[in-house]
């Protein structure tokens, strides 16, 4: 039997990437961004400021990732960087209101699922144990969980382990939580970074391509890089070549 056949046939559990796999961040954030913006004048498009966001997401974690800094949640990450942001736009984050900033901090509490994404999981819940492993703390990741009717079985990740992806502890931290060993965890995402990482740990891999993650012009992770153990175009797929 080939390894990745004996790989697939050992998986128990299905850990998935959230941001820009499981839901999509860019179009939630820009449309929570845009009455903010406008209601306090600041000339700035929605969804480059959304992109702006998170364009200092990776730069703020690498400072947790190298001993810079102790570890934060990813709320504070993403409340300094909206402040930031800010400034670049040309507004002052001190001068507007606080709960308002803390409202549009939280809209990453409320970004909606792919359209393929509920379903899938629902299928995939029937015959594994489905659960975030992401960078979002437990607080967030439930927050969004609620609404949008994602199905996990448990929340994992980040807040866990104290680390963040792509350092291998979150990986096996998780397969370790779920009593597994690091192969019979499946790591489902979007970005071959993320997959890449996980098979370094000893996870079996499955990538969906999310082509309008970074909007219309995107030019990355649009398909896989590396020959990973499942490739499907979205979760009910994945399902149909799982098996469930």
């Amino acid at each position: 039997m080939p390894e990745h056949a004996r790989r697939r046939a050992g998986v128990d559990a299905l850990l998935f990437d959230v941001f820009g796999t499981v839901v999509d961040w860019r179009s939630g954030v820009a449309r929570e961004a845009a009455p903010f913006l406008a209601r306090h004048g600041i000339a700035a498009d929605p969804h480059a400021f959304a992109d702006a966001w998170r364009g200092r997401y990776q730069p703020a974690m690498e400072e947790v990732r190298s001993g810079r800094r102790p570890f934060v949640t990813l709320d504070a990450i993403h409340r300094e960087s909206l402040e930031a942001t800010l400034r670049e736009v040309g507004a002052d984050p001190a001068v507007l209101p606080e709960a308002e900033l803390d409202d549009l901090n939280h809209a990453w509490h409320r970004l909606d699922p792919w359209p393929d994404a509920v379903g899938g999981l629902e299928r995939l819940r029937r015959r594994f144990v489905v659960a975030p492993l992401s960078n979002g703390n437990i607080r967030l990741i439930l927050d969004m969980a609620k609404p949008a009717g994602l199905p996990w079985d448990a929340i994992l990740g980040a807040e866990v382990s104290r680390a963040y992806k792509p350092q291998p502890r979150v990986y096996l931290h998780a397969a370790e939580i779920l009593e597994l060993p690091p192969a019979a965890c499946m790591m489902v995402a979007a970005h071959n970074g993320d997959l890449r990482a996980a098979r370094g740990a000893g996870l079996a891999t499955a990538f969906v391509p999310r082509p309008r993650e970074h909007g219309p012009d995107q030019a990355t992770d649009l398909a896989p890089e590396e020959a990973w153990d499942v490739v499907a175009p979205d979760f009910l797929a994945l399902a149909d070549r799982l098996g469930a």
